[in-house]
């Protein structure tokens, strides 16, 4: 025998097989589009993902947010102490807690003299007091604001500050940033909770 008849023909097809062939590959009505269990369960795995990324985009946002807060509040720092030095008079930031996050007040005049908590983003000062600035944290999307002095006295002659002290800017997912001011006006930033970009207190 030879190579050539141990080789097998392949069998022509039956017309019948040709059929069934051609509507298998050939698509059909119904093979045209996506079908309606195939789009709910694209639509549940979408809704899922967005679901499980939700809450550490809102922390995100809140630790943007308090990043913000401590650069604005070192910088009002900062500006008090040049003010005081500029202008031959105390300065006061004094820090409240509204009830609603917290606010705080940069004036002159006597301790108590300016209010920042029965209108919330507006000081009310007595006494001839001259506001410089006012900042409420009121709806700061869940960012708080605590002192562990009350006021804080810049001097002005040097700028010295009379207590030092540190503020505390908070958020609900527990992150925190120390503004820590010492006695010569300078401050210091730090973050007990390990927040990324600044040294740990």
């Amino acid at each position: 025998m030879t190579a050539n008849t141990l080789t097998r023909r392949p069998q022509a097809k039956t017309q019948a097989q040709v059929q069934t062939q051609q509507r298998t590959t050939r698509p059909g009505r119904w093979q045209r589009g996506v079908s309606l269990v195939e789009t709910m369960t694209a639509l549940a795995i979408v809704g899922v993902t967005l679901g499980a990324g939700l809450p550490s985009l809102g922390g995100l946002a809140e630790r943007q947010h308090l990043r913000g807060l401590a650069a604005q509040l070192e910088t009002d720092l900062q500006h008090a102490r040049s003010t005081a030095v500029a202008q031959g008079r105390t300065v006061r930031l004094e820090v409240r807690d509204d009830g609603q996050g917290g606010c705080y007040t940069l004036h002159t005049g006597s301790a108590n003299q300016c209010s920042c908590v029965s209108q919330p983003g507006q000081a009310v000062c007595i006494g001839g007091a001259e506001a410089h600035r006012v900042v409420s944290l009121a709806g700061s999307r869940g960012v708080t604001l605590r002192s562990n002095v009350a006021a804080m006295s810049f001097s002005a002659t040097m700028g010295t500050v009379s207590p030092a002290g540190t503020l505390r800017v908070t958020t609900t997912g527990g992150d925190t940033v120390h503004l820590v001011v010492n006695v010569m006006g300078r401050v210091r930033q730090c973050s007990p909770s390990g927040l990324a970009g600044f040294p740990n207190c």
